[in-house]
């Protein structure tokens, strides 16, 4: 066995023992990497360059800004005006509050950027709403689980810069973000269907009907909502900003409708709500320092190099290459977080994709976010399926089979995001973005 190999098996071989043991993932980035640049007399002056040079990025920076507008909206009540915004729309539907469950996923996922912010927020709300409204419980979480994953693609998405981070290519997060639109919104069309379907099926119930008084005010709440979404998109799509800057922006819009117009915090609980993500933002430049130390390793010990070569091996058609990578990146979102995989493997796939098989890489950063957020709903490791079970108080194995119809759509639309380029490149190409 070549010096190669056992420090590939040292690298990989101690990330999964420290991650087995709980160790935080950022520390387990970190280790693995100094373990291995040990062994391979590897100057650690360079590992630690490469985790200081990855925050130097000036995209990063929209990263906290789109947390800190997340949990200020969240705590400001935005979730309940979309509801009931939503429940206007589409809730005298059969299965009403279904589709406002996926409705409002879609437009709440503009705003936090995440799937697990979206189960835990609208979940722990609407789960136990459908649940007292006849609502299988199973079916509930099914729906609000996997209609969280809107939020991973429509922008802002924090997964979708994470990719372009990790790339290391110089891709424009402006329109990565808007190549995830079109995808976000087929998303949440196609899921409607199996939900539409089966609510009529169970002759699930309507919602209640809003008087004609009300609907404006409703209309009027959730509109001021939203426009944190519209900074967001319009800043970017119009040139008029750039992602980091449109993030900041729409922060301190947030702070200030929370505070002025809405008046549902205060400036006490304002600084509380920033106090609590301060956590997660310090974990996130954490995780990104260490990975890039990681990424490092690996491009030194031609990891990437080695895997394209393999998987060349087995077929000369591209087609079928990027399918087994499809079905890598599905076994892989399985069992790791979805954040650590995208800047674990893009620095490995990212490679394969774009030099060798010759995809576009806006598109495939379509294709890998998606491919990974499938996994935040499936066992073992699946982070949202486990929150929203948690909700209705439900076991994992018990909702499986209601999650099936959801599942087949989202294998549907993974592999129409593959082959057909202009569901990601069509609205950035007719923008003048690519």
């Amino acid at each position: 066995m070549t010096e190669s190999s056992i420090a590939i098996m040292i690298l990989f071989g101690t990330l999964i023992v420290l991650m087995f043991i709980r160790i935080p993932i950022a520390f387990s980035l970190g280790i693995s990497a100094v373990v291995t640049a040990l062994y391979m007399d590897i100057p650690l002056m360079n590992l630690f360059m490469k985790m200081v040079t990855s925050l130097q990025n000036f995209v990063i920076v929209a990263c906290p800004f789109f947390v800190i507008m997340a949990q200020v909206m969240g705590d400001g009540g935005i979730t309940k005006r979309l509801m009931k915004f939503c429940n206007l729309i589409v809730g005298r539907i059969h299965g009403g509050t279904a589709l406002v469950n996926i409705l409002v996923s879609m437009l709440f996922g503009g705003i936090s950027g995440s799937s697990t912010a979206d189960v835990s927020s609208i979940g722990s709300m609407l789960i136990p709403a459908m649940v007292d409204e006849g609502y299988d419980a199973d079916y509930s979480v099914a729906v609000t689980v996997t209609s969280s994953l809107e939020g991973v693609m429509i922008p802002p998405s924090q997964n979708m810069l994470y990719y372009a981070v990790a790339s290391a290519s110089g891709i424009s997060i402006s329109t990565l973000l808007i190549c995830g639109f079109t995808p976000g919104v087929l998303l949440t069309l196609g899921l409607a269907v199996p939900a539409y379907i089966v609510a009529r099926k169970r002759n699930y119930p309507l919602s209640e009907k809003f008087p004609r008084g009300e609907r404006l005010k409703v209309t009027l709440d959730a509109m001021l909502g939203l426009g944190a979404i519209i900074i967001v998109v319009v800043g970017i799509t119009f040139g008029i900003c750039s992602a980091t800057e449109s993030a900041s922006l729409a922060a301190v819009y947030a702070i200030a409708i929370t505070l002025l117009f809405y008046r549902s915090l205060n400036f006490k609980q304002m600084i509380k709500a920033i106090k609590a993500v301060t956590p997660i933002m310090s974990m996130s430049l954490a995780i990104i320092a260490a990975s890039n130390a990681f990424s490092y390793v690996m491009t030194s010990l031609r990891v990437p190099t080695l895997l394209a070569e393999f998987l060349l091996k087995l077929s000369s058609n591209n087609n079928v290459i990027m399918l087994l990578m499809l079905v890598l990146m599905l076994i892989l979102g399985c069992f790791m977080d979805m954040g650590v995989l995208i800047l674990l493997s893009t620095p490995i796939l990212y490679p394969i994709a774009v030099n060798s098989l010759g995809w576009n890489p806006y598109q495939f950063g379509v294709i890998l976010v998606f491919a990974f957020a499938i996994g935040l709903c499936t066992p073992p490791v699946g982070t949202s399926l486990f929150i929203g079970c948690k909700i209705a108080n439900i076991p994992v194995e018990s909702s499986i089979k209601a999650f099936l119809p959801f599942y087949i759509i989202m294998m549907i639309l993974l592999i129409l995001f593959t082959y057909i380029p202009a569901l990601s490149l069509g609205l950035p190409m007719a923008l003048g973005l690519l």
